[in-house]
């Protein structure tokens, strides 16, 4: 049986979407994420409507706009590994457009937001580059919008994993709005892997095992996180890439360790 939390790619529809989670097909309330694959010279528009955007080029060149707003000509990176990517924060009750100026990827990052905020260009020497674990659990995060950033409910962030690691590990959990112990956060994974090819591992469960599912996710994937702890792991040889999107009622990063694996260093 196919899982519910495993969303493969599609091959691009008219508007270059290969992927498109909403609220409604993910069966909760908060998070949104689509990824856009675009030709050059392809030009898409939408509306924000009720939601708060982050654009993350995630390779490739391409014009944005937000409204009537012309922020330009953005993004440098040819592979998603190749160090931080431009983004773009749209505010609620707007717009967006994008146009291709060359081959582009695009990750759309959305959530419930009032609209308080203006727009603006997120550059790579405002994103946040930490390395976190150590050993076989070494990752590379990219904070793009994390709780200290400015945003009303939309957390977004980068990670890199080299092959033969462990990642979002040792599991962890934010399932229950208790701040500060623990916030309710839904999150979206987007996986690339590296070569194209082979094949990572994600297990999303709970500590009764009411949801308890191991799947191995293949390059533009996407895993809905909707509970429970969430660990991945890198074969040897296949570096990932992922790109996380969050929200909850809370606009903070507060998780529970599996009792498990309290004796891990995070």
């Amino acid at each position: 049986m196919a899982s519910r939390l495993l969303v493969h790619p599609s091959p691009p529809d008219r508007d270059g979407f290969i992927q498109h989670i909403t609220p409604a097909s993910a069966d909760w309330s908060y998070v949104g994420f689509s990824a856009l694959e675009l030709p050059p010279g392809k030009v898409v528009t939408r509306p924000t409507d009720g939601h708060e955007v982050c654009l993350v080029i995630l390779t490739g060149r391409v014009r944005i706009a937000v409204g009537a707003v012309d922020f330009g000509v953005l993004g440098e990176r040819e592979s998603v590994f190749d160090g931080s990517p431009w983004s773009v924060y749209v505010p609620a009750h707007s717009s967006w457009t994008i146009e291709a100026q060359t081959a582009a990827e695009v990750g759309v990052c959305s959530s419930p937001a009032k609209g308080t905020l203006p727009a603006r260009i997120i550059p790579p020497s405002e994103v946040g580059e930490e390395v976190r674990g150590k050993g076989t659990n070494t990752r590379y995060v990219r904070n793009i919008l994390p709780d200290t950033g400015l945003a009303e409910s939309l957390l977004v962030v980068e990670v890199v994993t080299p092959g033969g690691n462990w990642s979002s590990y040792p599991p962890h959990k934010h399932d229950v709005n208790d701040p500060p112990r623990e916030t309710y956060l839904e999150e979206t994974y987007f996986h690339r892997l590296k070569r194209g090819s082979g094949f990572a591992l994600q297990r999303v469960y709970t500590d009764d095992r009411s949801l308890d599912e191991t799947m191995a996710i293949s390059d533009k994937d996407v895993v809905l996180v909707p509970r429970g702890y969430h660990p991945v792991g890198a074969p040897h040889g296949f570096d990932l890439y992922y790109l996380n999107v969050m929200a909850g009622p809370v606009r903070e990063w507060r998780f529970t360790m599996s009792p498990d694996h309290a004796f891990l260093t995070w």
